[in-house]
Order: structure tokens, then sequence, then C-alpha cells
């Protein structure tokens, strides 16, 4: 081969691999709007090298993308929009100058955005992450408590068995004529019980997923609003969804939510799978500061707590007041309660459901380690079997579960009254410590 060929073959292959680093293509490109942040992932089989900055009035987000292709995949990201989406409304993308795409996040408010990197995961390639979070986050437990909640007349009975309770055994009877205190007063009535429910993966985490194509997130917020929906009903009892639509949430931050929300108690929704599709059957699980109550159990847990791996955790970020919660390890008390909650669940799952094990198990769950909340996790069936995954999506059975582990929850909250003690709830005062 001549050097003049050789050189020509040079200059065609150095072009042709310029030619190949600008045709990159996304895989993917997938927004996750809701209340709490919106998500932009942008999946690629090779690592995206890109800028960001924001533009004020109006504000603007601008992200540049190097040497990646305008194809069909990224021209309709502005379709993905949802005209709802508390954050984003509209998004733009053209070519900027050679080499660099530009997209251009229109905004509704002004807003904190993460930008990152995660590398190769589970079905996923490299994803590049924009998580746009409101600059002033609401508080919770005022939102829980502006909204309104049932109320159930007083009879004269309750009044009196209201009136016994609170009285020390050093309590004098009162004497003719003297007005008796009643649980009409504020610091006498019944408060109001926080039931934390915390529907599993959401997201780009889709959990297991069934034979039919289930997946268990759906299936988990399915079930999740519906213990919401009839817990409700009951007085005294009000349940509070940690995830209320299809976002993913880390672990570690739905057990900060829960004690924001200062939840008496936390119940975690899930639908596992398992290789073989003739595993069945419901089971409980409890925190575990000794390891593992079984291979299964242990096995699971690791699964569970993958979670973050897959929906896409911003390592960056460090929390100091999630590492405090997590790592708090005096909660040998609140595991005993979370036991004595998991066996009377189990028991009512018993009654419309196989087992899979007749007992409560135990493993080191990430979304069980609030210190001070009585916490377990339901596997409610196996999305795996294809019987279990057809009764998991019909909606009358999901009522089922869902009125099971209420009525396992009421029967905890009946043989443990001390749930009830007092807690400040008051306007522009919400600490998070109890």
């Amino acid at each position: 081969m001549s050097k003049a060929v050789l050189t020509l073959f040079t200059l065609f292959a150095l072009l042709w691999t310029a030619g190949a680093a600008a045709d990159e293509r996304l895989r993917s490109v997938r927004l996750w709007p809701a209340q709490d942040y919106t998500r932009l992932t942008l999946e690629s089989a090779k690592p995206i090298s890109h800028h960001m900055f924001s533009i004020k009035n109006p504000e603007r987000l601008v992200i540049d993308l190097e040497n990646v292709d305008i194809d069909e995949t990224l021209n309709n990201i502005a379709t993905l929009v949802a005209t709802d989406d508390p954050y984003i409304s509209s998004i733009r993308v053209g070519r900027f100058k050679p080499g660099i795409v530009r997209l251009v996040l229109d905004l509704k408010q002004a807003v904190q955005p993460q930008l990152f990197e995660l590398r190769p995961v589970g079905d996923y390639k490299h994803r590049l992450v924009l998580d746009v979070f409101p600059t002033q986050t609401a508080d919770p437990l005022m939102a829980l408590l502006e909204k309104p909640h049932p109320v159930q007349a007083e009879s004269p009975t309750d009044r009196e068995h209201a009136a016994a309770e609170t009285s020390s055994p050093t309590t004098k009877t009162p004497a003719a004529g003297e007005s008796v205190p009643t649980a009409t007063t504020p610091e006498l009535r019944a408060r109001t019980l926080i039931v934390a429910i915390d529907a599993g993966h959401g997201g780009e985490d889709p959990g297991a997923i069934g034979r039919k194509g289930s997946r268990e997130k759906n299936v988990t917020l399915a079930v999740a609003r519906k213990i919401k929906q009839r817990m409700d009903d009951i007085p005294a009892l009000r349940g509070v969804l940690i995830r209320d639509g299809d976002y993913f949430i880390p672990l570690g931050q739905r057990v900060v939510k829960a004690r924001k929300l200062k939840a008496d108690l936390f119940v975690s929704i899930h639908a596992d799978a398992f290789i073989k599709p003739n595993a069945r059957g419901s089971s409980v699980f409890a925190l575990s500061e000794h390891g593992a109550t079984s291979t299964a159990a242990r096995w699971l847990a690791k699964k569970e707590n993958e979670a973050d791996l897959i929906g896409g955790v911003n390592i960056a970020v460090k929390d100091p007041y999630l590492a405090r919660t997590l790592l708090d390890l005096s909660q040998t008390a609140t595991i005993n309660d979370s036991m004595k909650l998991a066996k009377l669940v189990l028991n009512e799952l018993g009654d419309i459901n196989d087992l899979h094990r007749g007992e409560v198990e135990q493993a080191g769950f990430a979304v069980l380690k609030a210190p001070d909340i009585p916490s377990i996790l339901v596997e409610t069936a196996f999305i795996s079997n294809p019987e279990e995954e057809r009764r998991l999506n019909d909606e009358d059975y999901q009522l089922k579960l869902a009125d099971a582990i209420i009525a396992g929850v009421q029967r905890y909250l009946a043989q443990n009254p001390s749930v009830s003690r007092q807690k400040i709830a008051q306007a522009g005062n919400t600490p998070v410590e109890r």
C-alpha cells in the first residue's frame, strides 16, 4: 500500500471516528413529574459530556450535551412535559453549535437543580439525571393538618371513657355540681394517629415485573392508595402516602419523610418476585439488629436495599440529618413494637391469602430504620406467580389487602394505647424530634 493511499485511509478513519462520536444516539428520554420534585433522565450507551447553567427572568435551565445526535428520541422530549408538572413548563432542543446540542427547560418557578451521572445497573445503561427541586420544600406535617378529616360525634359513653383514661389514680371524684372534664377539650381529646404508607419503588425503579408485564411499583401504589382511602374513613386515624405518584424516593428519604410527618407507624408495601413461578403467599418483615432470620430474608433485604441503585440516588448530596437517622442504633424498643405490629398484620393477611412463611421475619431493610417509629414491610404476594399477579391487579383483591393491613394496625393500636402519646403539632412549630 502506497504512502498516499495509507494517508488517505487514515484520514477517512479519523473522519469516520469523529462522525461516529457525533452520532451518539440516546437510548431513551424519560420525565417523572411529581410534587416532591421532577426528574429528567437521558439514557445512552456511553457517558455524555455535559454542562448546565441557569438563566433568570424568566427562570430557565440550560443543559449542553456534547456529541449527541438530534434524533426522534430527543425531538420528542417536548411531548413528555405534563401540563400539571409543578416545575417545568416546556423543554426546547436544538443544535447550539457543531458538536453541542442544547436543552432549554422553561420553568414555572425558581428551582434547585441537581445534575448527576449514574453508571449502568440492571437493564439501564449510562444515565444523565436532572432532578429539579423547589427552593423551599413544603412542611408535610402542616400540609397534613390543613386537610379535612372525618369527625365522629362523641357519645356520652365515649366522654366517660376518655375522662376515666385521662385521670390519675389520685384524682378525687368530683362533688355534686362540679364540672367533669370531657374529651371535648383539646388536651384530653384523643389525637389523630398518623400512619405513613410507603408504596415501594417508583419512577426509574419499576420493582419486580410479573410474567404478564405487571410492575411492582404500580401495584404497590394502587394498594397504598386504597389503604389511605379506607384509613381516612376511620376516626382518629390518618393515612399519609410517602409516594403518591410514579416517581422515585430514595430509601433513606422515605424514613426522613415519615419522621417529619411525626408518623406513629410506618407500613411499606411491596409485591416481590422469585426465580420460580410457584413461589406464593404473603409475608411481613421487621428490622433486625443482629442479622437476618433466614437466607431468604437476607436475600430479599439485599434486593430491596438495591432500589437506590436502580432508582438513582445522587451520592454527592450528603444529608447529615439522614445519616443520624439511619445510624441510630438505640431502637430495640421500636423493633419490639414493630414485631408486635407485624404479627398482627400477618395474621390478618392469612385470612385472605396463603402465608409464604407462618411467622414474621427480620432483616436489615434500609426503609425500616426509623429509630422511633414501629415499621414493617409487607410483601403482599409474589408478582412472579401468574395467579398471584392476576389477583394483585384485581381491584377487589387490592381492597381486601388494604382492609387486612388496616385491621392489623387497628388491633395493634387497641393493644398498645401508649402509641397515642401527645405530640407537638402547632402551626409554625413542627420540630422533627419527638
